[in-house]
């Protein structure tokens, strides 16, 4: 099927009562047919429903339908976009190992990877995403994911995804790219060989900033990889949790099967219900809207493009970006999404403009039906030194967009009066 069909009917087989819209199994707990039935379902000698924070009907649908849109073969929802990056960085390292991670990453991601993980006794290694080149003199026997983001956020850079792939490969390294602002509608980073994709479905996905939520999707033959890899030993050996299972010869999609058996039920950061159905909504229209965000967002790059106080505009739909080759290969159509940033004089100076806007308003989120600006140098990348923040890609100066629905002519000119 196509896009916008999946985004409409994939995942979900009508109930007894015809229902259309996916029903809300707002439960915490399921009844088993009898003793026998659960002990089996414990054991994983049969595969069913135990528990919300486990699995749930509703989850399932939108876990099955965001991975038919992604063109992977399984997903997994999680509480939030932070706790998919952080499961799919538990699932695979421990205490000795090593990533690595792109400098240029959303804020929550650069404090769990150089600050949070530091505690779990994993070292955070960064390379520049501009350069993949630099991953190489990286990479160890201990080394055990790779993180970069599609589109970089607030930077706006995109990712070369094949040149890191073609690294990974060769050290058999399993790699993970945050598509939050690129969108499973725009971008396929498991087409290009990538191994898994994390979103933080609260941006892009719900559309309106109504529900938190988080993703990992699964490629197809992830096993290949992983099974008799020595880098991913806990995958290879039994699980003494589960009576020995041994994860690597289940005929199931292993990576995200384990996220479910020991992390979501030890950890627990398990969506609601709830959440799962509002997101479920958004996937609907998301074909849509993305098309809709991309061509406001590039006709405002345009316009920043022209203004006298603006120094530099970064948007790979632009014409003039050294990015746009990369997003002609990487993005459907070379639509680059609703993101963008650009540059005026001072830190001073983006602020007053921020703060002088009147349809735009300021909030650090993306992928809202409401168009957001946000200083990501005083919010949302504050913990960072000004070393660090140049690193990103993000100076004093730098201002980010999120593009909304709004008429795009209104938003030109709620940006030139700001502008002044």
């Amino acid at each position: 099927m196509h896009e916008q069909t999946l985004a409409i009917h994939a995942g979900y087989e009508k109930d007894a009562m015809g229902t259309m819209a996916v029903p809300i199994y707002q439960t915490t707990a399921y009844e088993f047919r009898d003793t026998e039935h659960a002990a089996n379902l414990f054991a994983l000698k049969e595969l069913g429903n135990i528990y919300t924070r486990l699995m749930n009907p509703t989850t399932d649908v939108f876990e099955k339908r965001f991975a038919a849109l992604e063109g992977g073969v399984a997903a997994i929802g999680t509480a939030s976009g932070m706790a998919a990056i952080f499961y799919a960085i538990a699932n695979v390292a421990e205490a000795g190992d090593n990533i690595i991670v792109a400098k240029q990453v959303y804020g929550g991601t650069t404090t769990l990877t150089g600050h949070t993980i530091k505690r779990f006794g994993i070292e955070t290694r960064y390379f520049d995403v501009r350069n993949p080149s630099e991953i190489e003199a990286l990479v160890d026997d201990k080394t055990k994911i790779i993180i970069f983001e599609s589109i970089t956020n607030p930077s706006i850079d995109v990712a070369d995804i094949d040149a890191i792939v073609e690294i990974a490969q060769k050290h058999n390294i399993i790699t993970c790219v945050d598509n939050t602002v690129g969108t499973p509608v725009l971008c396929k980073p498991l087409a290009h060989g990538v191994d898994l994709t994390v979103h933080s479905t609260s941006k892009y996905t719900t559309g309106q900033g109504l529900a938190l939520g988080g993703i990992i999707v699964e490629r197809e033959n992830l096993v290949e990889k992983i099974k008799g890899n020595p880098r991913y030993e806990h995958f290879n050996t039994p699980d003494e949790s589960y009576h020995g299972l041994v994860y690597s010869d289940l005929p199931l999609p292993l990576f995200t099967l384990r996220v479910r058996l020991a992390l979501l039920r030890d950890l627990g950061g398990a969506p609601s219900p709830f959440n799962s159905w509002l997101h479920i909504q958004g996937l609907e229209t998301l074909p849509l809207r993305m098309k809709q965000h991309s061509s406001s967002a590039l006709a405002i790059a345009e316009f920043l493009e022209t203004h006298p106080k603006v120094k530099k505009v970064n948007y790979p739909g632009l014409k003039s970006s050294k990015q746009h080759a990369l997003a002609q290969k990487y993005f459907k159509e070379g639509m680059a999404s609703g993101l963008l940033s650009f540059e005026v004089e001072s830190k001073e100076e983006a602020q007053a403009m921020a703060d002088a806007t009147e349809i735009f308003s300021v909030v650090v989120n993306i992928g809202d039906s409401k168009s957001i600006i946000t200083h990501p140098a005083s919010t949302t990348h504050q913990q960072l030194s000004d070393r660090e923040l140049i690193e990103a890609g993000i100076p004093g100066g730098l201002v980010r967009l999120s593009v909304g629905l709004e008429d795009t002519q209104d938003l030109i000119e709620d940006l030139k009066k700001a502008l002044g």
